[in-house]
């Protein structure tokens, strides 16, 4: 803000004039009398009560001065014009020391259409617009060139805090303070290193969870990401003025960083290791899981033995899990306690198969029974055979003990198996009955023809009815259902006639 002394005031005005950003602000005179010798000694600035802006101009002088330079080029240079020229001036000179709102182009016009009727409206609508004052967003112009300017700097600071020694000794000697961003870099970088590194390696080599594996997964990679932003001319280097004012605390050495990216090296060997281990755990816990639930699910023995297998499988691969791994670890009281849960429902699953296997030999027995007694009569060597076949059947369920998983459903099997072998024996001896019956019914026949052969006057008519009555009655007593029934129906229909023949006598 600058002060001047306009000389050219009448005493009655305003001795000090303020101008800031194109505007007139005027200062009581008793003030500047006050304070006149300050402003005399060029003081750059006015005390607070001087410096308060207590009135502002109608006309600024960036206004004044486009409408006077609109005004000389538009007159002569005759008397007249001069005349003109100087009365519009003595007009606008009033405009600037009248404090109030800021005046129009409809008013400058108005003031100065009497000598100059035809004056431009651009240059009016120009003086207005100078006229203005500043609003709050004006300031906001300058922002891009301030960006710009910081970005220009920003850019020379960088390139001068470039990690290359051709560009750094000059400056270091010349301006070091320019280096300042690298050096706190630096800095950073290096205790973040050392500090990620310890803790990388805690969380990594002592992990007690799969959390600290993914921790440390992050920890390693912020190491590694800290080691590589320390450049190689680092190593050893120390910028005495930087720490003499910040106290640095490292030193880096060679061997230091190599052995700082070996232990980096390490352990990101060791996540990799840690982390497939960690997934080969976590896909035999869910294959064990299904095992289990498919054996519970299982309706039939072929779905539990595929289940038994899958969960056999299971426990192998969780032996499989390398040994130096926190997997490992995990994975021994999951063992032991699927080892264990495997064994009862092996044991149990293995009586049930056993009895499943008998329960199937016996079954297949009975069935061959079945066939083999089916569409009779039979004679008595097949009604053995499947008499045997029903035995056999029936040892092999007499071989299930009453601690077997289905002791019951294995009796009442037997119960039917005992009641068909029975059935199967009673035909058996009616077949057998049937055909010794028979067998004596044709001897007595036989016999019985042979003594009707004599003449008849010898016969003995009474010897040959009773003869006849008992192999009727012989062949009736032949059951229904065997082999020897059709054929002693035959001679009982014979025997009957002849009987009938023999009532006369």
């Amino acid at each position: 803000m600058d002060f001047r002394i306009d000389l050219d005031l009448p005493p009655s005005g305003y001795e000090i004039i303020k101008e800031f950003r194109g505007r007139r602000y005027c200062l009581q005179s008793r003030e500047f009398r006050t304070h006149e010798h300050r402003l005399r000694q060029g003081h750059p600035s006015l005390p607070e009560p001087i410096t308060k802006v207590l009135f502002m101009v109608r006309l600024s002088d960036r206004a004044f001065d486009i409408l006077r330079a609109e005004i000389e080029k538009s007159t002569g240079t005759d008397a007249a014009s001069q005349i003109q020229r100087q009365m519009a001036f003595k007009r606008l000179e009033k405009l600037r020391l009248q404090s109030g709102d800021p005046v129009t182009a409809a008013e400058i016009q108005e003031l100065l259409v009497d000598i100059y009727p035809q004056l431009d409206q651009q240059i009016l609508q120009a003086a207005e617009k100078a006229n203005r004052p500043p609003g709050p967003l004006s300031a906001l112009k300058w922002i891009p060139v301030a960006m710009a300017g910081a970005a220009g700097v920003a850019a020379v600071v960088w390139v001068l805090n470039l990690p290359y020694p051709m560009i750094r000794r000059p400056v270091s000697k010349t301006i070091p303070v320019v280096l300042l961003p690298s050096f706190i870099s630096m800095d950073h970088n290096y205790r973040q290193a050392i500090s990620l590194v310890e803790q990388a390696d805690q969380l990594v080599n002592n992990a007690t969870s799969r959390a600290d594996f993914d921790l440390g997964t992050e920890k390693v990679k912020l190491a590694q990401k800290s080691l590589d932003r320390l450049p190689v001319w680092f190593l050893g280097y120390y910028p005495e003025r930087y720490c003499s004012l910040f106290g640095c605390s490292w030193r880096f050495t060679l061997d230091e960083f190599e052995s700082a990216r070996k232990a980096i090296g390490r352990m990101e060997a060791t996540l990799f290791q840690q982390q497939n281990a960690q997934t080969q755990l976590a896909e035999v816990e869910t294959a064990l899981n299904t095992a289990k639930e498919q054996y519970q699910q299982a309706t039939n023995l072929t779905e539990k033995q595929q289940a038994i297998a899958a969960w056999q499988s299971a426990m192998d691969r969780l032996v499989e899990i390398p040994p130096a791994t926190l997997a490992s670890q995990m994975a021994q009281p999951k063992l032991t306690a699927a080892m264990r849960d495997f064994e009862q429902v092996v044991g149990s699953a293995k009586g049930s198969l056993q009895t499943a296997t008998t329960m199937d030999a016996a079954k297949a027995f009975a069935m061959q029974a079945a066939v083999a007694s089916q569409n009779p009569p039979h004679s008595a060597a097949q009604w053995e055979q499947v008499q045997r076949l029903w035995d056999m059947a029936i040892a092999r369920l007499e071989q299930v003990t009453p601690d077997a998983p289905d002791y019951l459903e294995v009796q009442k099997k037997l119960a039917e198996y005992e009641v068909n072998r029975g059935t199967v024996a009673t035909r058996l001896q009616a077949e057998k009955d049937a055909v010794e019956t028979l067998n004596r019914a044709k001897e007595a026949i036989a016999d019985w023809q042979e003594l009707a052969r004599v003449d008849q006057d010898q016969l003995d008519w009474g010897r040959l009815s009773g003869d006849l009555r008992k192999i009727i009655t012989q062949l009736e007593q032949v059951q229904a259902g065997t082999t020897a029934s059709a054929e002693a129906q035959e001679l009982l229909k014979f025997a009957r006639d002849k009987d009938k023949q023999l009532q006369p006598f």
